[in-house]
C-alpha cells in the first residue's frame, strides 16, 4: 500500500483506541461519510495494513519492519522512573520487568536500524539504565496469538 493519508492515519488511531468502535461512530469521529468510512477499512484490510477481523494493525506495512527485543539491566532504586521514561518513546510497544539476566524486557520497532538506533541511545540516556543487550528478529514465524488459548478452555468447558 502507498502512503497512509491523514483520513487513513485518522482511522487507524480510532480503531486502535476502540477496537469496538462501529461503523457510524467511526464515520462521526474521523469526519468523514460512512460509506467513507467503510470502504477505508476494507481498503486498510486488503493492504494488510489491518489484519483480519479489521482492529489490529500490522507494524511492517506501516514501515516498521525493524523488530528488536531489548534486555535492560536498571539500577533497581530506579526502576519506575525507568519505566516512565520507556512509556514516553513510541517504538518501545511492550515493557515486562523479568527474573533472570536483566531487569527489564522491551518490544521495541523501528523503521530501519538507524532508527533503531535512535531509540536505544535514547533508552541508554534514562537515567537509572545501566546497560541493555539488543537482539533482532529475523523473521516472526508465529505471531501473537491467544485462538489456541482459549480454544483449549472452550473445549474443556464443553467437555
Amino acid at each position: 500500500m502507498g502512503k497512509l493519508d491523514p483520513t487513513d492515519l485518522k482511522i487507524l488511531l480510532a480503531l486502535i483506541r476502540d477496537p469496538r468502535i462501529q461503523v457510524g461512530e467511526l464515520s462521526d469521529s474521523v469526519g468523514v461519510a460512512r460509506n467513507t468510512a467503510q470502504s477505508r477499512v476494507r481498503r486498510l484490510i486488503r493492504a494488510g495494513v489491518l489484519r483480519p477481523g479489521g482492529r489490529e494493525v500490522d507494524l511492517e506495512a506501516v514501515g516498521y519492519d525493524v523488530v528488536a527485543f531489548v534486555t535492560i539491566e536498571v539500577s533497581h532504586r530506579e526502576l519506575d522512573g525507568v519505566v516512565a521514561a520507556l512509556r514516553l518513546i513510541p517504538q518501545v510497544l511492550e515493557v515486562h520487568e523479568i527474573s533472570g539476566r536483566g531487569d527489564v524486557w522491551c518490544r521495541v520497532v523501528a523503521t530501519d536500524t538507524h532508527n533503531l538506533q535512535a531509540s536505544l541511545r535514547q533508552v541508554l540516556r534514562i537515567k537509572g539504565v545501566i546497560r541493555t543487550e539488543t537482539v533482532l528478529a529475523l523473521h516472526t514465524h508465529i505471531p501473537y496469538r491467544t485462538e489456541p488459548l482459549i480454544s483449549g478452555l472452550a473445549k474443556a468447558a464443553g467437555s
